[in-house]
């Protein structure tokens, strides 16, 4: 079955469901800071791992400590039962 947006009320409850997310721009975002630069890659190193188990890529940048993640299911440009779960995984990665 293809992934559907999320409804009305799913965006309402993701203050609660991922509270370290926000909605900007139409998309679940993230920004995370890390010790160093290696702690940085070595994180996206494992979500680029779970993503590509999903199948389902994020838009994310780099620069130094620093790591700023965003969500979208692009087939349907907006945000979808995908980006909820890899949100989740990230978190779960983060600790």
């Amino acid at each position: 079955m293809p992934a559907q947006p999320l409804t009305a009320s799913d965006l309402a409850t993701l203050p609660v469901t991922l509270p370290n997310w926000q909605l900007v721009d139409g998309r679940l975002h993230r920004d995370l800071v890390f010790a160093d630069f290696v702690e940085a890659f070595a994180f996206m190193t494992k979500v680029a791992l779970v993503a590509e188990a999903m199948d389902h890529h994020p838009q994310w940048s780099n620069v130094w400590s620093r790591v700023s993640i965003n969500l979208i299911t692009h087939d349907l440009a907006a945000v979808s039962i995908l980006d909820l779960e890899l949100a989740k995984k990230i978190d779960r990665l983060i600790g």
